[in-house]
């Protein structure tokens, strides 16, 4: 695991991510490409749009969290 430092405090952050739980199935965060456009049965259209797993750091000492969707 890589070790980031926390821009706001210099403290230590460790690398973890955020749950998302629609339907009763637990998933991880997903950054999609363009701006959100309703959709009547799926809440957003998403279709072939880019989509990058969110990962995020949080400070040990201070709580901020730092969040990346590298590709």
């Amino acid at each position: 695991m890589r070790s980031h430092t926390c821009p706001k405090c210099q403290g230590s952050m460790v690398e973890g991510f955020i749950l998302d739980n629609p339907h009763g199935a637990y998933s991880v965060t997903n950054w999609i490409e363009g701006a959100p456009e309703k959709s009547f049965w799926s809440g957003v259209k998403v279709g072939k749009k880019a989509k990058y797993e969110v990962q995020t750091w949080r400070c040990n000492r201070c709580g901020f969290l730092e969040s990346y969707a590298a590709g």
